[in-house]
């Protein structure tokens, strides 16, 4: 069996990013992060649409729109929650993460799960620091790897290169 590898070759993808607004502080620097990320792989900025939702729950409705276009080949979702006092935390981070997944399972396409679940405001800004760390640059390397891996896995087995 042929071991398969998606390389970092963003060039002509078309990749969807939907931002939760909510700790706007924090997913600001992931966005930046994953906007870097992927002109590091050469995929133009005219390839990328942005769409910014109020908070982590909405975003996995905006992937799945995004998901169901034909010319979209993954979507990031980035967000950030952080924990309180009450059980919230736990409710939206199931949430979100449960709707992430199907979304993907559902589209056939990569949904990468950039959703920062931290206890304390000061990890999460560790995660979103500039550079590699970024987690947000992080997911759009991701991004661009599964789609690309998912294109070369599902052409049929004489068109693989």
């Amino acid at each position: 069996m042929p071991m398969l590898e998606g390389p970092l070759d963003g060039d002509g993808l078309r990749i969807g990013i939907v931002v939760a607004r909510f700790n706007e502080f924090v997913t600001r620097a992931l966005l930046e992060g994953a906007r870097r990320g992927l002109a590091e792989t050469g995929l133009r900025d005219f390839d990328r649409t942005e769409v910014w939702v109020p908070g982590a729950v909405e975003i996995p409705l905006l992937g799945q729109a995004l998901l169901g276009r034909d010319d979209c080949d993954a979507v990031i979702g980035l967000g950030c929650v952080i924990r309180g006092d009450t059980a919230h935390f736990d409710y939206v981070c199931k949430a979100v993460t449960e709707g992430c997944t199907r979304v993907a399972l559902d589209a056939g396409k990569p949904f990468i799960f950039g959703v920062l679940t931290v206890d304390r405001p000061e990890q999460a800004l560790e995660r979103a620091g500039d550079g590699p760390d970024n987690k947000g640059f992080e997911a759009a390397l991701a991004a661009v790897e599964m789609a690309r891996l998912n294109a070369l896995v599902r052409r049929p087995r004489g068109d693989r290169a």
